[in-house]
């Protein structure tokens, strides 16, 4: 029997947990712990597939103790890929490769987790560190041709890229079952988890945002109307989603278009009605409408996404998952304690630490004989600790503590 106390949990062994390290069960599907890692672009498949260096680049989180890992956007279309580098879900053939990732995960004890979406008119340009900008003809003549972006209207997200073409009413039909199909396809891969991109000026979030879509039909207009694609593609995934797996979303809880944007109270009715057809968890984001959201909020403070997940979860009665420069353990946990969030996503900090969640657990609940960890790398840290502990050193060895 666990004791529920307000700074954690105090196990059998009478252990102290922090309530970053307490158990979560989603429907059926248990997060060990509230540690998720965030989707984040890498730009290594080719046409869509998964290879070993994905394997090894989940696995690694996977061994660093997250509780579930989540890959990055996995393009339900072809032409829904950012770049050439994108993963894709679009042919029962992706599934293979993917799946390796998802035993590799599994044998670690990790849930896996997958990201679905569609670039929309944010579609066909270069990879990030070649600098993001819309394919050209050199691309071309190098093999990576472009393709044309689509979106709800023909506006452009800035002077950067191509004019989408207007996407017509049967292609937006295809386009929500293309969510569907691939949500599929990530079942029989064994995913854990699923998680709609509806973020970042993407396909779906360029819908919803009143810069980017004036059409007057069904799907644009007022803020019903803008939401109906939106609510579509979450209906039709949930149809098809295992009843007993978590559905995530995620959204720009504030598109970064200024006041004549997508706004908090707008993503506030949103997620209401998104809870309402069965999405659990709001992955809270903002930024990306008119250009990069990683650009755009670079200069942010510390967990400057957190005010967003804290008033969805209070005000819209749905749980949430915060991201956004959480670095330290003792920042999650306080907001996982204070009841901000109920899941945190580690992005950046975790590309630099994919350790990171073992290292919050000795943060929060020092731990001598490395218990968390597994026991291959534990009998290793044990001797070490021992060694430096007879050189009055640090655990950590960290040598600017001592």
């Amino acid at each position: 029997m666990k004791k529920q106390t307000n700074k954690g949990l105090f196990v059998e062994d009478n252990t102290y947990l922090p309530n970053l390290f307490e158990p979560l069960t989603i429907r059926n599907v248990v997060f060990k712990n509230r540690i998720v890692l965030a989707p984040m672009m890498q730009y290594r498949a080719t046409d869509g597939f998964a290879s070993d260096w994905h394997l090894i680049h989940f696995g690694k989180f996977a061994l660093g103790g997250f509780a579930a890992v989540m890959t990055e956007v996995v393009a339900v279309e072809r032409e829904g890929r950012i770049s050439h580098g994108d993963l894709g879900l679009w042919s029962d053939q992706h599934t293979e490769g993917l799946k390796r990732c998802v035993d590799a995960i599994h044998a670690e004890n990790s849930l896996a987790a997958i990201q679905i979406g569609h670039a929309g008119r944010k579609a066909s340009v270069k990879k990030a560190w070649e600098g993001g900008a819309a394919l050209t003809d050199a691309d071309a003549h190098r093999g990576t041709p472009a393709w044309p972006p689509v979106g709800p209207s023909p506006i452009a997200p800035s002077s950067a890229y191509p004019v989408p073409q207007t996407l017509s009413l049967k292609q937006i039909d295809g386009l929500v079952q293309s969510f569907a199909d691939a949500a599929l396809r990530a079942d029989q891969a064994g995913f854990d988890v699923l998680e709609i991109h509806g973020a970042h000026g993407y396909l779906i979030a360029s819908f919803l945002s009143p810069l980017s879509n004036l059409r007057e039909d069904e799907f644009g207009g007022d803020l019903d109307a803008r939401m109906r694609f939106a609510l579509k593609v979450g209906t039709a995934v949930r149809a098809v989603w295992p009843d007993g797996k978590p559905l995530f979303f995620r959204i720009s809880a504030e598109d970064g278009g200024g006041p004549d944007g997508w706004g908090l109270d707008d993503s506030l009715i949103l997620s209401s009605k998104l809870k309402a057809i069965g999405i659990d968890i709001l992955d809270c984001s903002s930024g990306g409408i008119q250009g990069s959201a990683t650009v755009q909020n670079s200069n942010r403070g510390l967990g400057y996404q957190v005010p967003f997940s804290d008033s969805i979860r209070r005000d819209s009665q749905v749980a949430t998952m915060a991201v956004g420069l959480i670095l330290t353990g003792q920042q999650a946990e306080n907001i996982i304690s204070s009841g901000q969030a109920d899941l945190v996503a580690i992005g950046r900090q975790a590309l630099y630490d994919p350790y990171w969640p073992l290292h919050a657990r000795q943060e929060l609940m020092p731990d001598p004989d490395f218990n968390g960890w597994n026991e291959s790398t534990r009998w290793w840290l044990q001797k070490r600790a021992s060694a430096l502990k007879s050189l009055n050193l640090p655990i950590d060895g960290n040598l600017k503590n001592s």
